[in-house]
């Protein structure tokens, strides 16, 4: 493990303005959600698994808190629950139009 190489992005993290906090945290919670064709009908989902956000907003909306979903999906941590009530943020209309659908063909 490169201990120096840690100690210098703390550093540089710690040295970054709020602004570009901000948008470190964007590219980070962006690199966290991927679209791939083929996987999981080319929706956003979570860095390489096969958990589409819609489902996690699904379950929040209906009353899941975040110990719920790590709970029943173990393979995911906080930040990616993070992740994806960001991408719902931002992509509100696509993940609301992607519920709709499911409810009306579920």
């Amino acid at each position: 493990m490169n201990t120096q190489l840690i100690d210098s992005l703390i550093q540089v993290i710690e040295s970054l303005t709020p602004e570009e906090n901000k948008l470190l945290r964007t590219k980070l919670h962006a690199r966290s959600i991927q679209k791939t064709p083929g996987v999981c009908g080319g929706q956003a989902r979570i860095r390489n698994t096969r958990i589409p956000v819609w489902t996690l907003v699904s379950f929040h909306q209906q009353g899941a808190d975040s110990t719920e979903l790590l709970r029943n999906y173990p393979s995911l941590i906080p930040a990616d629950l993070d992740a994806a009530w960001a991408y719902y943020q931002e992509n509100q209309n696509e993940i609301d139009q992607i519920i709709q659908d499911d409810l009306a063909h579920g």
